[in-house]
């Protein structure tokens, strides 16, 4: 990995003002607070830059990360996160061909053991009916639980995998990665759930991202990190699907 903080944020640059940086970040670099490891906040620190994560994503997942340069954007900008207004889609290469076109995950969370967050009830608890997944609350652990809620796309079928466009309406610690593999579609070389080793990287991407921005004419702020070429590779594609868009807008309209 590519620890020159210049050339890596002039490579990744998706926009910049003088309040905010984001940045396509590519998959196996940490945001910041990796123990024993570098990361984007460290080494922008080091070349003399101070930022501030608005929101997080994992060191395994690619694609868009939005950092403030100053603390009352990162206050506005954060606040819409904590509040689930900010807009958030992501897209995944599962290992599964059974999906249906569009769907929600309404599973809560918990922690397990060693920290592991893991779905709130027992696997075999999990109910599926009409594109929903769920448990009843009876069948919920004594543990404290957390709502979680994660609405799909489908938008791309191949012989042995499916690409989903994913709307994560809760940001909980790894909720794409627990949905999916709890319900049986793993990402593709998630290193939690696949084990095979037969993949160089994981194939979740953060996409778009939406949020008011008040210093902004419009004040709004609408970003896009399209996935490079090889995130296509379990499909046998080499650029992103036409319908990836027609995806994006679909997506808006599951409530």
């Amino acid at each position: 990995m590519d620890t020159d903080w210049s050339q890596l944020r002039a490579r990744s640059l998706v926009d910049e003002d003088s309040a905010i940086l984001a940045l396509h970040k590519p998959a196996g670099i940490s945001v910041t607070g990796e123990r024993h490891d570098t990361d984007l906040v460290e080494l922008a620190a080091a070349a003399g830059e101070t930022l501030y994560p608005v929101h997080r994503i994992d060191k395994v997942t690619s694609g868009l990360i939005l950092f403030a340069k100053e603390l009352r954007a990162h206050g506005e900008l954060t606040r819409q996160f904590n509040k689930q207004t900010a807009d958030k889609a992501y897209l995944a290469v599962v290992a599964a061909t059974d999906l249906p076109d569009t769907g929600v995950f309404d599973l809560p969370l918990s922690v397990g053991r060693k920290n592991r967050v893991r779905i709130a009830a027992p696997r075999e608890s999990i109910r599926r009916s009409a594109g929903r997944w769920f448990v009843d609350d009876a069948d919920l652990l004594p543990a404290k639980n957390y709502p979680s809620l994660t609405h799909f796309v489908t938008v791309l079928r191949g012989p042995a995998h499916t690409v989903l466009a994913l709307r994560p309406v809760t940001g909980r610690r790894h909720q794409i990665r627990v949905h999916l593999a709890w319900t049986g579609h793993p990402i593709v070389g998630d290193p939690l759930f696949d084990r095979s080793g037969a993949h160089q990287r994981t194939y979740l991407h953060s996409w778009r991202l939406a949020l008011t921005a008040s210093w902004r004419t419009p004040p709004e702020l609408s970003l896009t990190a399209e996935p490079d070429t090889d995130f296509w590779r379990p499909l046998g594609e080499s650029t992103a699907p036409p319908l990836l868009d027609h995806a994006a807008d679909l997506l808006h309209t599951i409530r």
